[in-house]
């Protein structure tokens, strides 16, 4: 209920810029409210969702908010049970969403085929400059197609992939 308040009042609200709710329990439900006031809201630029067991329902509903929100630069999702399932649909936003130049999906569980779907966005889109994959379950095969988007992108600075699953053969793609 807290977070549908507050999703409620971000559709109107033209002050608040940044939206601080990590460690909470807004839960997929949660997520979703305030996914459907990001597409309507102009104003907020910083999203810090962490911790907040949106799984991978919760994530698909602010990946379809991102197809159309302008505003949001920074989307932090740390912690929050997403998954293949979960990445693979912030990928379908991050082809066509321009202004979200940091991604921040550490401590989650997105292995080989979400870092994959991640890479295939990552070939198309110019924006991210910051994609934080660390603590997941990524492999080698997760590894080697974000390589594969690393030689043809050239806006992402920062990748994080520390405590992954890459073995040697993750390592020597990357």
């Amino acid at each position: 209920q807290g977070a549908a308040a507050l999703a409620e009042a971000l559709k109107v609200n033209t002050a608040v810029t940044e939206m601080w709710l990590s460690d909470n329990w807004i839960g997929a439900q949660g997520a979703a409210a305030l996914a459907k006031a990001l597409k309507a809201n102009t104003t907020v630029t910083v999203m810090l969702l962490s911790e907040n067991e949106i799984s991978d329902q919760g994530a698909a509903a602010l990946a379809e908010a991102l197809k159309v929100n302008t505003a949001v630069t920074k989307m932090v999702l740390k912690g929050n049970q997403i998954g293949d399932q979960g990445a693979a649909a912030l990928a379908e936003a991050l082809k066509v969403n321009t202004t979200v130049t940091v991604m921040g999906l550490e401590k989650n569980q997105i292995g080989d085929r979400g870092a994959a779907a991640l890479a295939k966005a990552l070939k198309v889109n110019t924006a991210v400059t910051k994609m934080g994959l660390d603590k997941n379950q990524i492999g080698d095969r997760g590894a080697a197609a974000l390589a594969k988007a690393l030689k043809v992108n050239t806006a992402v600075t920062e990748m994080g992939l520390d405590n992954n699953w890459i073995e040697a053969q993750g390592a020597v793609a990357l």
